[in-house]
């Protein structure tokens, strides 16, 4: 029995009782009406109504009566039949934001209400209680958070998904999926932010061995021993933060959460299973949606990106490998030889140590110092030569 239900049952046994009083005289319409909380007025009037048709003139017409606010049938069997028909599986505020993008007037309490009582989604647990939540950056630009998840985004397929995202409004400035995580894909979603939006003041990541050097294993990181990423990153000035549980990056978790129960529902609703295609629905689609939909209003006015006024930050953002050059003018990579073409300021590079860069792409360039000496593809042939440019 519902509560209004029972709270009308409990009126109609107290007017029974103080009306029985007042009828055989120990109380008096003022002390029967005081009984049930009444004005005397209203006592005599449901008087009146038990009179006339018993108990069931004391209800509340309004409990009985359909809200001009409710939605038609019609209209509640027409969202359970579009939600079983292109959405089933989706989280309720998943398929919200598609039916409010659709034309949709009803609130999200209705749709969610709707759904349940259909038996289509189920009703969430009570949360239990949680350690407090880290107070975001107050800028944007001064935390990042760079993360990926292996998930099943399409049936039979596991990728990664890389996620650059901004600790003070959520915003997702890289995002795409990837066979396995590494230290290229973090370069690339770095190289993605500092293009969009300028230097920014620290990274936040977890402690895989393409972020950080750990000495023992679950033990603290190094921040000496620098891997490639940490090497970048200390080129341009950006701190890196460990985190050292998966509660220390709940904000990334989350989010992940999300893309987990909403990217996989997509992409089989565009009839999307490459990675290419993923990718550019990404790009064009879900993650412009998505950013709308989630990004949050920093706490403070202003931004701490700096401008990137350089140029060539690939060459940064890649792998950095020392390198002495032999007798013949090449240089030994990994099973590679790379020859370096005669120019006009040295006669040879004999016993001259250089670095070797490897690209995101799998291409090479070798460096004298600031100076680039040649590029290669990925299988160590020269490229035609270029302007020279400082790394």
């Amino acid at each position: 029995m519902k509560r209004t239900e029972i709270l009308q049952e409990i009126r109609r046994m107290r007017f029974e009782e103080a009306y029985g009083g007042w009828q055989k005289g120990r109380l008096s319409q003022e002390e029967a009406a005081e009984i049930l909380g009444v004005c005397s007025r209203t006592f005599r009037r449901q008087i009146n109504s038990y009179e006339e048709d018993g108990l069931s003139g004391l209800d509340d017409k309004r409990l009985t009566q359909a809200s001009h606010r409710r939605a038609p049938v019609d209209e509640v069997m027409a969202l359970g039949v579009r939600y079983k028909g292109s959405y089933r599986g989706w989280n309720v505020k998943h398929f919200y934001s598609w039916y409010a993008k659709e034309g949709g007037k009803r609130s999200y309490t209705w749709v969610k209400n709707t759904l349940q009582d259909q038996g289509l989604v189920l009703k969430s647990k009570k949360r239990g209680s949680h350690r407090k939540k880290r107070d975001r950056r107050p800028l944007s630009g001064m935390m990042i958070h760079q993360d990926g998840s292996k998930h099943e985004w399409v049936p039979g397929k596991q990728w990664d998904l890389i996620v650059t995202m901004d600790d003070a409004t959520s915003e997702q400035y890289s995002m795409f999926f990837v066979h396995e995580e590494g230290t290229d894909s973090s370069f690339q979603g770095v190289q993605e932010v500092i293009l969009q939006k300028g230097l920014f003041s620290s990274i936040y990541t977890d402690r895989g061995s393409h972020y950080w050097f750990t000495p023992k294993e679950g033990g603290k990181v190094s921040k000496t021993q620098l891997t490639q990423f940490g090497r970048a990153m200390q080129q341009l000035g950006i701190e890196m933060i460990p985190a050292y549980s998966p509660e220390a990056r709940g904000r990334s978790e989350r989010m992940f959460r999300t893309h987990q129960g909403r990217l996989p529902h997509e992409l089989a609703a565009h009839n999307i299973s490459t990675m290419d295609a993923a990718n550019r629905y990404l790009k064009k689609v879900y993650h412009p949606a998505f950013n709308k939909e989630f990004t949050k209003k920093p706490l403070e006015e202003g931004s701490a990106f700096v401008p990137w006024v350089g140029t060539h930050i690939e060459d940064t953002l890649c792998e950095h490998q020392e390198r002495t050059v032999s007798p013949d003018n090449c240089v030994s990579f990994e099973g590679i030889i790379l020859q370096i073409p005669p120019d006009k300021y040295r006669c040879h590079y004999v016993r001259v140590k250089v670095k070797v860069h490897r690209y995101t792409d799998g291409s090479l360039s070798i460096f004298h110092g600031p100076r680039k000496l040649a590029d290669y593809d990925e299988n160590g042939n020269l490229k035609t030569k270029k302007k020279e440019k400082v790394a």
